[in-house]
């Protein structure tokens, strides 16, 4: 027989898992519906990071991760990019998990809020420009011509951060339910 508090539990577990299939989903969408091609790389510029930092925030850390890397994966997949998808799947999941640990981690310094999306922010972009100068570089093959797409991914970064925050300041003042505490109660 499940108790009170495991169906609570149970709830929420769906609610997450839920909300985890739907911005995995618009990760995917916000990825491939606007692709600026990236000059001197084979990439594109995409706003697909917006959401992959949204569902670090809103979910916080495995679902998060899950939600950012299966999104952004697919996007690959469908795109023609199936080569990226493996290293996507794994820079994707460990942005998010990061940026939710920055953010969460960051709540201790009695930081603003916007700070810490800043600061959150900053560590998954940084993340996914190492990531994937390195699997251009390695995995790829692509050698020192993997520094090209540097500049492309820090633009978007950069975009993406400015993008995340306006869009995660407007659902905080929604009357949607607790949907940006999701990721302050999970790790």
């Amino acid at each position: 027989m499940i108790t009170s508090q495991e169906d609570t539990i149970l709830k929420n577990n769906t609610k997450k898992l839920v909300l985890g299939a739907l911005l995995a989903a618009l990760t995917t969408a916000a990825t491939l519906v606007i692709r600026i091609p990236s000059p001197g790389t084979n990439g594109y510029i995409n706003p697909g990071d917006t959401i992959v930092l949204l569902s670090a925030w809103v979910l916080g850390g495995w679902y998060g991760a899950a939600a950012a890397g299966i999104g952004s994966s697919l996007a690959d997949i469908f795109g023609g990019y199936t080569h990226y998808a493996p290293g996507t799947f794994v820079i994707k999941s460990i942005m998010a998990f990061a940026a939710y640990m920055v953010f969460k981690r960051s709540r201790r310094f009695s930081i603003p809020q916007t700070i810490r999306y800043i600061l959150s922010g900053i560590a998954a972009e940084t993340i996914m420009m190492l990531g994937y100068l390195l699997y251009e570089y390695f995995f790829l093959g692509y050698g020192p011509a993997a520094f090209v797409s540097m500049a492309g991914n820090a633009f978007q970064g950069a975009a993406n951060i400015i993008l995340a925050i306006l869009l995660a300041s407007a659902l905080a003042k929604t009357k949607l339910p607790g949907i940006m505490t999701y990721g302050d109660h999970t790790t």
